[in-house]
C-alpha cells in the first residue's frame, strides 16, 4: 500500500498544482518531474543516471509533439505578421451565415479539424472569428475546444497516433521480442471504432452549447451527416498505414464539402460577404485568398507527396527511422523519423511560402520575436510530461543488472489496477485518459505518460494484443476528449479574445459533456470486448 501511495503522489502533486495553486502546464510539469524523480531515487532504488537518461529519452520521444508545436507556432506567427491569417479569418467569417447549425459544424469540426491537422490552433484562431460573427463569449471559447475532439488522435498530421504506435511497439518488443509489431493501420482500425458515436455526440454537444434544444433540432440532420462522413473517412484511412496520418486532414475537408453540399441542396447561400466591414473588403482586394493559403497548401502537398506513394511512406516511416541509440537507460533505440515527421515539412512550407507572401525584413523579425515568445513554453510543457512518464516507467531499473530490482511506479499502479478493477478495467481506462488529458493538456503527452501503465495493466489481466490496443486506445481517446476541460486550451481560447477568466464559466458544463463522452467511450470499449468484436 505504501508503494501505491508513493506512486500516486506525483499525480496528486500535479493535480494540486493545477487545481489549487492554478499553475500553468509547464511549471506544473517541472514540479511533477521533480517530485517523481525524488520519489524514484528515495523509494524505488533508482540511480541519478537512470533518472537523467530517462528524462533525456522522454524529451527525445516527445519530439513528434514538441517540434510540431514549435513549427506550427512559427507558421502561425508568419501568417499573422504577413496578413495571411487575417485574410483567412475574413473568409471564414462569411461562411453559412443563414444556417447557424451548419456554420457551427463547418467551422468548428470541418475547419477546426483541418486547421489543427496542418498545424494551426483552433482555440487560438477560431474564438475571435466566432465572437465577430455574433456568438457569445461562452460559445466562442467552448466550441473550438470541443469541435475536433473526436479526431484529436489524428491531429497535427497524426502525431498522437504515431506516438501511440511507438509506445505500443516498444512495450511489446520488451515483453516478447518475437512479437509482430503493430502498425498504424491496426491501431487506427481500433480508434475508428469509437469515432461514429463520439463524433456525432460532439456535434450535438456543440449545438446544445450554441442554442440548447432548439440548436439540436435545427442541426439534427447536418450533425448526423458530419458524424457519418467522419466515421466513413476514419474507417477508410485505417485500411492503409500511409493514409492514417492524413485522417484529420481528409476528415476536415470532407466535412466542409458535405456541409457545402447540404447547403446547396437546401438552396441556401454558402458565402455571404454582407457581414464584412469596409476595411475587410479592402483587405480582401489587396490579398487574394489563394496567396493567404499558400503556407498550408504547400504543407498539404508536401505531406501528401510523402505519404500517398506507399514505397516512399514505407521507407521513411519503417526503414529510415534515424534512431537515437545509447541514450535510454534500458538500451532501447528511439526512432525519430526526422525526415518523415510533419514538423520538418511545416518548417519547409514556411520557407517555401516566402516568395509568395514576400514578407519585409521587419515582418520576418516580428515573426521570430512572436515565435520566441509563444513557442518555448507550450513545447516544453508537452515534453516535460513525456519525461515524467519515462521516469515513472523506468523507476527501479538498474543499468548494472539491466533489469528492474524494484517494481516501477507504473508496475505498482498497473498491478493494483488489475487487482481492483479486474476485467472491468476496460471501462476505467478512458477515465484515466480523461485525467491524463486534463493534467497534460495533450493526448500525445498522455500517451507518453500513461500508455505503458495501461499496457502493463492489460498484460496483468491476460489480455490479447488486440484487447491491449483497445484498452490503451481508451486511454488515448479519453485524453483527446479532455480538450474541452483542459485549462491550458480554455485559457488560450479566452486569451485570444481578451476574456481571460471567462474560461472558468465554461468548465462546469464542459466537464459534464466530457464525462458523458468519456462514458460513451467506456461503454463502447466494453461492448466491443463483450460482443467479441475485439478479442
Amino acid at each position: 500500500m505504501f508503494s501505491l501511495l508513493i506512486s500516486l503522489l506525483p499525480i496528486f502533486a500535479i493535480l494540486a498544482m493545477l487545481l489549487i495553486w492554478k499553475k500553468p502546464a509547464d511549471i506544473t510539469g517541472v514540479a511533477g518531474w521533480a517530485v517523481v524523480s525524488i520519489l524514484a531515487f528515495l523509494f524505488f532504488d533508482t540511480s541519478i543516471e537512470v533518472i537523467a537518461r530517462s528524462t533525456a529519452a522522454g524529451a527525445v520521444k516527445s519530439l513528434p509533439v514538441t517540434l510540431i508545436v514549435a513549427a506550427s507556432l512559427l507558421q502561425m506567427a508568419f501568417m499573422q505578421t504577413t496578413g495571411a491569417l487575417k485574410r483567412v479569418i475574413i473568409f471564414i467569417k462569411t461562411i453559412a451565415l443563414n444556417d447557424k447549425a451548419v456554420q457551427i459544424i463547418m467551422i468548428n469540426v470541418g475547419f477546426g479539424t483541418l486547421m489543427v491537422s496542418v498545424g494551426a490552433t483552433p482555440v487560438s484562431l477560431l474564438p475571435p472569428i466566432l465572437l465577430a460573427m455574433g456568438y457569445t463569449t461562452y460559445s466562442a471559447i467552448a466550441l473550438p475546444a470541443i469541435g475536433y475532439d473526436s479526431l484529436c488522435t489524428y491531429a497535427l498530421l497524426g502525431a498522437p497516433v504515431v506516438v501511440f504506435v511507438d509506445v505500443m511497439n516498444g512495450y511489446l518488443a520488451k515483453a516478447d521480442p518475437a512479437a509482430a509489431p503493430v502498425t498504424l493501420g491496426m491501431v487506427a482500425g481500433v480508434f475508428c471504432l469509437f469515432v461514429p458515436i463520439v463524433a456525432t455526440m460532439i456535434g450535438f454537444c456543440m449545438l446544445w452549447i450554441a442554442d440548447r434544444w432548439n440548436g439540436i433540432k435545427k442541426g439534427f440532420v447536418p450533425c448526423i451527416l458530419a458524424g457519418a462522413v467522419i466515421a466513413a473517412i476514419a474507417y477508410l484511412t485505417s485500411k492503409a498505414d500511409n493514409l492514417v496520418p492524413l485522417t484529420g486532414l481528409i476528415c476536415g475537408t470532407a466535412v466542409i464539402l458535405a456541409m457545402v453540399a447540404y447547403l446547396k441542396l437546401r438552396g441556401k447561400k454558402i458565402i455571404d460577404r454582407s457581414i464584412l466591414t469596409a476595411d475587410e473588403l479592402q483587405f480582401e482586394k489587396n490579398m487574394p485568398l489563394w496567396k493567404a493559403l499558400v503556407p498550408w497548401a504547400l504543407l498539404i502537398v508536401l505531406i501528401l507527396a510523402l505519404n500517398i506513394p506507399k514505397p516512399l511512406f514505407d521507407f521513411f516511416y519503417y526503414q529510415f527511422t534515424m534512431p537515437v541509440t545509447g541514450l535510454a537507460a534500458d538500451g532501447s533505440p528511439i526512432a525519430t523519423r526526422l525526415i518523415w515527421n510533419a514538423y520538418t515539412w511545416i518548417f519547409v512550407s514556411v520557407l517555401l511560402s516566402i516568395p509568395f507572401l514576400r514578407p519585409t525584413g521587419d515582418q520576418i523579425r516580428t515573426t521570430l520575436v512572436i515565435w520566441g515568445k509563444r513557442a518555448p513554453r507550450p513545447a516544453f510543457a508537452a515534453a516535460i510530461f513525456f519525461c515524467i512518464g519515462e521516469v515513472m516507467n523506468l523507476s527501479g531499473f538498474s543499468m548494472t543488472e539491466q533489469a528492474f530490482t524494484t517494481p516501477s511506479m507504473i508496475r505498482v499502479l498497473a498491478d493494483k489496477s488489475a487487482e481492483v478493477f479486474q476485467n472491468g478495467y476496460v471501462f476505467v481506462s478512458p477515465f484515466i485518459g480523461l485525467l491524463g488529458g486534463f493534467i497534460t493538456g495533450s493526448e500525445a503527452s498522455t500517451i507518453g505518460m500513461f500508455g505503458k501503465y495501461a499496457l502493463t495493466t492489460a498484460t496483468n489481466l491476460g489480455s490479447s494484443p488486440p484487447v491491449m490496443i483497445l484498452i490503451t486506445a481508451g486511454v488515448a481517446f479519453g485524453a483527446g476528449l479532455a480538450s474541452v476541460i483542459s485549462p491550458a486550451k480554455l485559457q488560450n481560447a479566452a486569451a485570444s479574445i481578451d476574456r481571460l477568466g471567462e474560461e472558468i464559466k465554461v468548465i462546469p458544463l464542459a466537464f459534464i459533456f466530457s464525462l458523458i463522452l468519456v462514458t460513451a467511450t467506456a461503454v463502447l470499449a466494453g461492448f466491443y470486448i463483450i460482443a467479441g468484436i475485439i478479442h
